[in-house]
């Protein structure tokens, strides 16, 4: 298993460096935006991936609160983790980007404003799985707060179009790309997604072991204390 998930690491960081090169090397540089438009294709990319992952938290949420299955309780808890740090990633991107485009490095825009309500919303679910006693009950909050938290997915998205915004529009369903934009952003977006699988897939493994670790655990610690005793 370990072997395996070295490999799917070694090839998640090979397409990465791909989608790098595509990026500064065959992209061309945008006409009005010059350079930081660049930084559009991760930003993006890495914004839809942790979509998927919040939806993977939705599913296992959903599935766990039916059926108190723990793997959908893992999923649900590996995902989090990943689409958190995916949306740490698209707000430092549009930071990043919003500087030297619109002169700030933030403004309560409605697509900015909600985007970071979905980062506290997830955020708040770890930090509820990082304080409670793990168990069933709290499993179920958390799967809760998983479904719930979700509703404001569609609100990040669909927010340029519902409010006035100064953030870019839907440029990629309106096909206002050149091609070697869309090609670009398709194959980062393409990249960034195996690359959120892969990061999920290693969280889940983790998960399992802390899951099956508590006997084992204390085990080690008292194989540590005992070494002290040994020694003299």
């Amino acid at each position: 298993m370990t072997k395996t998930y070295e490999r799917l690491t070694a090839v998640a960081v090979l397409l990465m460096l791909l989608a790098a090169g595509m990026i500064f090397l065959y992209a061309p540089e945008d006409y009005l935006q010059k350079e930081p438009q660049r930084i559009f294709y991760l930003h993006v990319s890495a914004a839809i991936a942790a979509f998927a992952c919040f939806l993977a938290v939705l599913v296992g949420s959903v599935i766990y609160l039916r059926t108190e299955n723990a793997r959908a309780d893992r999923l649900a808890r590996a995902a989090a983790l990943v689409g958190v740090v995916l949306t740490t990633v698209t707000l430092v991107m549009g930071m990043l980007y919003a500087k030297p485009i619109w002169g700030t490095f933030w403004t309560w825009d409605a697509r900015l404003t909600s985007t970071l309500v979905l980062w506290i919303i997830y955020a708040g679910y770890l930090l509820l799985r990082r304080l409670a006693e793990p168990g069933p009950q709290v499993a179920r909050y958390a799967a809760v707060a998983g479904i719930f938290g979700f509703v404001d997915v569609p609100i990040v998205y669909f927010s340029v179009t519902w409010w006035r915004t100064v953030h870019p529009g839907p440029v990629i369903v309106t096909n206002a790309l050149p091609p070697e934009m869309l090609i670009t952003f398709l194959v980062t977006m393409a990249c960034t997604l195996f690359l959120a699988a892969v990061m999920v897939g290693i969280r889940y493994r983790i998960e399992t072991l802390l899951d099956e670790a508590p006997s084992g655990a204390e085990a080690t610690i008292r194989g540590t204390q005992r070494e002290p005793e040994l020694a003299r």
